[in-house]
């Protein structure tokens, strides 16, 4: 096992605290190691040079109690949101994984139904004795 293998399967053991309340049920729709190309970075060599990037994004999303979805347009597309976050990365660079990060969780909060977000953004190749760095930030609807 590589250490990327050992990374991904501590992240994939993280426990999902509960974020609403009994009266308030939520579905986890998610995006698990995502890697696409990106310029990223402040030094000068990340300025003109695309690098990988992980990207992990869970949405916690309002539900219909007792009502399971039943049509297409009743749940929150993982595949447009992949769509959106390519679209994301080919306007340009970015400076910061942190800037990265908030531009996706603002994607993930542009529908409605979803209550909250986790988004994290690795750099799998920044550093060679890790197997990732990055930054992880939630936001809250509200």
């Amino acid at each position: 096992m590589t250490i990327h293998d050992r990374a991904r399967a501590a992240w994939a053991e993280i426990p999902v605290p509960a974020i609403t309340e009994a009266s308030r049920p939520a579905r986890r729709v998610f995006v698990r190691d995502l890697l696409l190309d990106a310029l990223i970075g402040v030094y000068p060599e990340e300025l003109t040079r695309a690098q990988k990037v992980l990207i992990n994004m869970d949405l916690w999303v309002a539900e219909t109690p007792g009502q399971p979805p039943r049509s297409y347009a009743e749940v929150v597309c993982y595949d447009n949101l992949v769509q959106r976050t390519k679209a994301l990365l080919a306007e340009g660079h970015v400076g910061l994984v942190e800037t990265l990060a908030e531009r996706l969780a603002g994607l993930c909060l542009d529908d409605p139904r979803v209550l909250r977000t986790r988004v994290r953004v690795e750099k799998p190749d920044a550093i060679a004795e890790a197997a990732g760095v990055g930054v992880e930030i939630e936001r809250r609807r509200g």
